[in-house]
């Protein structure tokens, strides 16, 4: 076999760019003119399997197609077919409503880690329209943005918990739908909250502590 050293050095290799040095890329002997030929071959070679990748037989979205009669490459789902975590048919759940007919009752039971849910929720996605207790005060609102009624009148103290998700599902006049941003159980989290806030602005004194009911007398003697 050939030394790619040049003849005559030591047993020392001499390192790149020193004088007398020399390197090859072929194990073998090849003359200038078949080197020159075969590194074309590869650069060719190359190409094509490059070619390949970038344009791979496939069809692209809505790319039409002489395959099926009606020219489309993308075809229909299968009626009935239904996304795997997409079965909703807790109509109470998904909807807030039961045949048809706004639900007055939660789908689940309502906890304390249920409310306060509702109220981080609430706070990030209710009150710069609604404010923090409800008024339908809040910052935009104050800029010139139309303001939505307050939850505090009598038609919304007595409208079912049903409504207030629709609302908040399917948007309502100036409102937008929030069916993007806030998950179901996050929506009747909120609702929840809502409630919480339309008794603390109505709450009768029978629903005070015996302990608290003289404090809150005094309260309102000093009024």
């Amino acid at each position: 076999m050939r030394s790619v050293f040049s003849k005559g050095s030591s047993t020392k290799k001499r390192g790149i760019g020193e004088p007398g040095s020399r390197r090859t890329f072929f194990p073998f002997s090849v003359s200038p003119s078949h080197r020159f030929l075969i590194m074309v071959a590869c650069f060719f070679a190359t190409l094509g399997c490059r070619q390949d990748m970038h344009d791979q037989p496939k069809y692209e979205a809505l790319e039409s197609s002489s395959f099926f009669p009606d020219g489309r490459s993308s075809r229909q789902l299968v009626p009935g077919t239904v996304a795997r975590g997409q079965l909703r048919e807790d109509s109470h759940l998904y909807e807030g409503k039961v045949e048809g007919k706004l639900v007055d009752t939660f789908p689940f039971p309502v906890t304390e880690e249920i409310l306060e849910r509702g109220q981080q929720r609430y706070q990030i996605f209710c009150t710069p329209c609604h404010d923090s207790l409800g008024n339908g005060e809040g910052m935009v609102v104050r800029r010139g943005f139309r303001p939505p009624p307050s939850y505090h009148i009598d038609r919304l103290r007595m409208a079912p918990v049903g409504h207030f998700y629709d609302v908040i599902t399917n948007g309502f006049g100036a409102m937008q739908d929030y069916a993007a941003q806030i998950p179901v159980r996050d929506r009747w989290a909120i609702v929840a909250y809502i409630r919480a806030l339309q008794l603390s602005q109505h709450a009768p004194l029978s629903d005070v502590p015996e302990g608290d009911r003289l404090s809150l007398g005094n309260v309102e003697a000093k009024k």
